[in-house]
């Protein structure tokens, strides 16, 4: 932990009062409230805000007395605006209410004016791969299946959906739309879904994608890349084919320009897009046809109409050789591929 101190500024950069941000505030007072405070406070926050603070934290030295003494007035101020006559606490609001209305309803308005207890626990579940999630609760009835949702960001709440059974995502969205109030034992069953989903998160090691970050860093790498494939490969030549599938998928041929795609058009057969474009995404598939002359995009788009359905194993592999193709002409110079969406200067 950082020393808050009237550090000598060659260990980091000074922080001076006047220039301290809300962000870098708040790092002050957790560097000073000491490691086991810091972390109950830790808990409580999103998981954008526990990064941007902690990142803050990690990069101070140097911060002076006067800085810290600042940081903590204004803390203190704002507490006592907080929970001074402006504000009556939490325990004792609880206990007014209680007197007044019984035990049930003062919960029931407590959590509406402070947000439920289960709000907290669900944040920690922002840090779980969302396929793991989705593992966890499919075997829930799908009224808890929304109710978990419910409680979550929506962008890891659409992932998970996503990562759920196709048949059954409707239901849970339906079930997610319907949600007002939500049953007390519902809330309890929910609790005690997360308690046992935090348990055995706790004993779970942490999932990184390592072939496909290996592959984003290699397309986004200046210089020589090939030279560094080449040696990687003779470290691990299995490890490097999976890398170059990742760098070479299929995704990137809707970032292509008309060039490229025109020159890979002349290589790869059309009965071979008529199976690989089933169920592509539009931006790949518009990007091929806008590419072709208009009486073959035509015709094309009948090939595809009347090949049916495809087993999905057969598109994957029918994908997987066109991409070596792209590849191919890419290592003989022949086109310039360009392996991650950038900004483009006509």
């Amino acid at each position: 932990m950082a020393e808050l101190n009237n550090s000598n500024p060659s260990d980091g950069a000074e922080y001076e009062s006047v220039s301290l941000n809300p962000v870098e505030q708040a790092a002050i007072v957790l560097l000073s409230i000491g490691e086991e405070q810091a972390a109950n406070v830790l808990r409580c926050l999103s998981r954008e805000e526990l990064l941007e603070v902690t990142q803050v934290m990690s990069r101070m030295s140097g911060i002076k007395v006067e800085s810290v003494k600042t940081a903590m007035q204004t803390f203190f101020d704002d507490y006592r605006q907080q929970s001074g006559v402006h504000g009556a606490s939490r325990s004792y609001l609880k206990r007014s209410l209680d007197m007044a209305l019984g035990s049930d309803i003062a919960n029931s308005v407590l959590n509406n004016i402070y947000g439920d207890a289960i709000r907290p626990k669900m944040a920690r579940l922002q840090w779980a791969s969302p396929k793991w999630l989705a593992e966890y609760i499919v075997n829930e009835h799908v009224q808890m299946q929304a109710v978990f949702l419910a409680f979550l960001p929506p962008a890891l709440a659409g992932q998970i959906l996503d990562a759920l059974p196709v048949e059954g995502r409707d239901l849970v969205l339906l079930n997610l739309a319907r949600l007002d109030e939500i049953d007390r034992d519902l809330l309890v069953e929910l609790d005690e879904l997360v308690g046992r989903c935090l348990g055995t998160l706790d004993t779970q090691s942490t999932s990184v994608e390592g072939i496909r970050q290996a592959a984003e860093i290699l397309n986004r790498m200046p210089g020589n890349r090939a030279a560094l494939v080449e040696l990687l490969r003779a470290h691990d030549p299995d490890v490097v084919s999976e890398i170059e599938l990742s760098m070479y998928d299929f995704l990137i041929l809707a970032t292509q320009s008309d060039v490229t795609l025109t020159r890979i058009l002349e290589d790869v057969p059309m009965e071979q897009w008529a199976i690989a474009l089933k169920g592509a995404e539009p931006s790949i598939r518009d990007a091929v046809l806008k590419t072709m002359p208009r009486r073959q995009a035509q015709s094309f788009e009948d090939m595809m109409r009347r090949s049916g359905p495809v087993p999905l194993s057969r598109i994957e592999q029918t994908r997987q050789e066109i991409m070596a193709t792209v590849k191919g002409l890419a290592d003989a110079g022949e086109i310039e591929v360009q392996l991650f969406a950038e900004a483009v200067i006509e």
